[in-house]
């Protein structure tokens, strides 16, 4: 953290007023999208000058009083950020779980991220955890809001909302493509053609189409992932732009993990496994289609104020037949199988658990919000009133071969993944305790004022009312709620200098759950605030941002897996039981972004944090407590056709929620190269792992398997 803190001072004496007259400084490239954000492609840089997601109130960041990390275009082209779940690893204070090879749990202050934003639209997850991958060549920058998003975002946790600003056409002729080999024969290819339709550009369009297709280190895994996207967007007058377009992902992977590798022999000794091991036989496979049409229509009314009308609609199809394992070897018993000393007649070891599931979920979210000035006390003042409705259907069916679950498998030779497709019953099965049906309706209105008190002094007050429906069952139990509530939501920042802000900003969060407990009743629904205060610096006109903040987050009755093992309904089914958890985070943040130096971008930022419950003692400690990211990328000014860089990524201990298994500290270094032959032409090599650091890659439950090895990846691209 001293560290960073330097970097902030240097920074801000190279702020300094004969600095910023330096007629070496640009100012920033890229042009402005209303109320989305701000396009970023066509840019060097690796910060922004202004976003929306916290408040639609267009603000630059030193004048949002929460915390916020972009990830620009140029930073998702250098390090060749393809995946989210590999650009996530790089944003300060966020952590990616990946408990499955497939399925991903993310955090920020020690608490669970829900909800993705995709134009500044919440979009949240089905069951709180993001299933198949989510190609990033359709995005120009992805922001992140750390706290609780609860203006905005009404439902979630007080942990980050994640917004995804998607590409916009371009009014001249753009293309660009990239081919891509690496480790693991990982192919990808990509193209992205941008092209008014008309000779002034008043109808423009864009098309992106991805096809990657990719063996893995862990034994039998691959994935094939293909990404279309196309808009279209039309000037209809000089104030008013209509857009509409459709997106479409196809994610399929081959020897998935459904759960992970047990980490503990029965004894409790850590079991030793290579990097490489897959419990999962061939047939096991994640099959995830995502589909997305949406729209907006922006109109500027004059005297500075734009409305804004937005929708989106999601289908996202499941098709997977999955292999999971439970249970643990017994330490040298043959096969590791012996005797429950416990329980006559029972045995010990790892038990099979396959299934066949079809899942549909259906979201259709509308928006609509106007923000703009108002004069009062010979002031200028800002005011945002938007509404917002959200519509989201999930219907899951499931098939089980009941004459392959609960098979004792021997030990280690279940690593070989033999286990044989099940002939799963052709009709699936529509009881209650093998499905899941749940309609979820919810409605919120908000607004906000910010206040111009003083020129240096701005306060803002407002907040949400929200009303949340739900009617459904899941496995045997109903997941009816019905409730409405009001989360208020305040920030002032204060101007010390030019340079130099401070801020302090309170938001609260609702959140329904549908974890179930040992009663099967679903959890009581989440509530939690997030009160944070900080100082926070801009330079060089926007293009360098830094800041540090203090925050406190509280969330009450989170979900948290207590055991696993219960047995419902008919077929027999095997699921987590949770347990509510009363928990508290307290930390400190601090952040770097953008211009450090000419020819020089850099992102980073720590992250040192405390976690309890209700008694004071440590919770959730399967989320680490310290996090660094750092990201560095450097152009010699007499050598511009060069450019060298490397990430660098630290977190503290983790340890599963039985205390099983521990991941010790561990970081992470990436390294990359680029030449550019020709201003169309350019050859770059990512080198990732590069101290081949072996570590698992979460242990939210207890089991696990391990991160990637060093691998290398190259790429041709070609621009016009």
């Amino acid at each position: 953290m001293t560290a960073f803190i330097a970097l902030i001072a240097a920074a801000a004496a190279a702020g300094s007023p004969t600095a910023t007259a330096s007629p070496e400084v640009e100012p920033q490239q890229g042009g402005e999208i209303v109320v989305t954000g701000q396009r970023t492609e066509g840019s060097d840089d690796y910060t922004i000058k202004g976003q929306t997601t916290a408040t639609r109130i267009p603000l630059t960041l030193r004048e949002t009083p929460q915390s916020v990390s972009v990830v620009t275009r140029q930073q998702i082209q250098d390090f060749q950020l393809n995946d989210v779940n590999q650009l996530l690893t790089t944003v300060p204070g966020i952590n990616v779980q990946a408990n499955e090879t497939d399925r991903v749990y993310y955090s920020a202050r020690g608490f669970d991220i829900q909800t993705f934003q995709i134009d500044g639209i919440g979009v949240p997850f089905a069951f709180g955890i993001q299933t198949g991958s989510i190609d990033t060549a359709i995005y120009d920058h992805i922001e992140v809001v750390r706290g609780a998003p609860g203006l905005l975002s009404p439902t979630g946790n007080p942990s980050a909302v994640i917004n995804f600003v998607r590409k916009r056409p371009t009014g001249d002729l753009q293309v660009q493509a990239n081919a891509q080999y690496g480790s693991f024969d990982a192919l990808r290819l990509d193209g992205d053609v941008s092209v008014p339709l008309t000779s002034d550009g008043k109808i423009r369009a864009r098309a992106v189409g991805v096809y990657s297709d990719s063996d893995s280190y862990l034994d039998r895994y691959g994935l094939r992932r293909w990404t279309g996207y196309g808009i279209v967007e039309a000037d209809l007058g000089p104030n008013t732009t209509l857009s509409g377009g459709y997106g479409h992902q196809d994610h399929k992977s081959r020897g998935a993990m459904w759960g992970a590798i047990p980490l503990v022999y029965t004894d409790g000794t850590r079991i030793d496994f290579a990097r490489s091991t897959n419990v999962a036989p061939d047939w096991s496979s994640w099959n995830v289609v995502d589909r997305q049409i949406f729209g907006d229509l922006t109109h500027q009314l004059g005297n500075d104020w734009v409305a804004r009308v937005s929708g989106i609609r999601r289908a996202t199809d499941e098709r997977n037949e999955l292999f999971y394992v439970y249970g643990n070897p017994v330490r040298g018993a043959p096969n590791g199988i012996a005797p429950d000393p416990l329980n006559p007649g029972q045995f010990l070891g790892i038990r099979s658990y396959p299934g066949k599931f079809r899942a549909e979920t259906r979201n259709l979210t509308l928006e609509a919000y106007v923000t703009g000035p108002v004069s009062l006390f010979g002031r200028r003042h800002e005011v945002m009133l938007g509404v917002n409705r959200s519509a989201q259907d999930y219907q899951q069916r499931s098939s089980y071969d009941n004459s392959t679950i609960g098979l004792l498998l021997p030990f280690p030779a279940l690593f070989e993944g033999n286990f044989p497709e099940p002939t799963f019953p052709t009709e699936f099965s529509t009881a209650r305790a093998s499905s899941q049906s749940t309609q979820t309706r919810r409605e919120t209105l908000y607004g906000l004022v910010r206040f111009n008190v003083a020129d240096p002094l701005k306060i803002m007050v407002g907040g949400n009312v929200t009303h949340s429906k739900s009617v459904g069952f899941s496995y045997g139990s109903d997941t009816n709620f019905d409730n409405t509530r009001f989360l208020p939501f305040a920030g002032a920042t204060l101007d010390f200098t030019p340079h130099l802000s401070a801020y302090v900003s309170y938001a609260t969060i609702f959140n329904p759950q549908t974890q179930l407990d040992e009663n099967d009743r679903f959890l009581d629904p989440i509530r939690g605030s997030n009160l944070e205060a900080g100082i926070k610096g801009d330079w060089f006109g926007g293009r360098l941002n830094a800041g540090i903040a203090a925050f406190r987050v509280r969330q009450d009755n989170t979900a948290e897996a207590a055991r696993f093992g219960a047995t419902i309904g008919n077929p027999t089914v095997q699921r987590t039981i949770f347990r509510g958890v009363d928990a508290t985070s307290e930390g400190i943040e601090v952040e770097i972004g953008g211009r450090l130096a000419e020819g020089m971008q850099v992102t980073g930022g720590y992250t040192l944090m405390r976690l309890e419950d209700q008694n004071g003692d440590a919770a959730r400690r399967f989320v680490p407590r310290n996090t660094a990211r750092l990201n560095v990328v450097y152009s010699p000014p007499a050598l511009p056709a060069l450019k060298v860089g490397a990430s660098g990524q630290y977190q503290s201990r983790i340890t599963a929620p039985s205390g099983s298994a521990t991941q010790g500290d561990y970081a992470l270094l990436d390294l990359l190269a680029r030449y550019d032959i020709t201003p169309q032409l350019s050859l770059s090599a990512n080198l990732r792992n590069v101290t081949n650091t072996k570590y698992l890659t979460a242990v939210n439950f207890d089991g696990g398997y391990y991160g990637a090895p060093r691998s290398i990846l190259g790429t041709i691209s070609v621009r016009y």
